[in-house]
């Protein structure tokens, strides 16, 4: 069986991504409050999962910082574990 592949662009051809830069270090904030539900929530998915930094573009002090916010308002309710579509 032979099988075709597609041939590789060269790197200069590819569009330059542009890098991402953390928005808590932009905004200069210091701590990452788990009461601010409605900012957690913009980095969480409908199914509940945490939007790893890749996507995100937060730094990995601000990742740690969130993950740890997002985990604290699950614990008090603000946040779901899951949606309530999926449940």
């Amino acid at each position: 069986m032979i099988t075709t592949r597609k041939p590789r662009r060269d790197k200069e051809s590819q569009m330059p991504r542009k890098k991402r830069t953390c928005r808590f270090c932009d905004a200069k904030e210091v701590y990452i409050d788990y009461k601010d539900d409605k900012r957690l929530s913009r980095f969480v998915t409908e199914q509940g999962k945490i939007i790893p930094k890749r996507i995100t573009g937060t730094c990995a002090k601000h990742q740690r910082q969130l993950v740890k916010a997002i985990k604290r308002a699950r614990h008090l309710a603000m946040l779901p574990f899951v949606s309530d579509s999926i449940r």
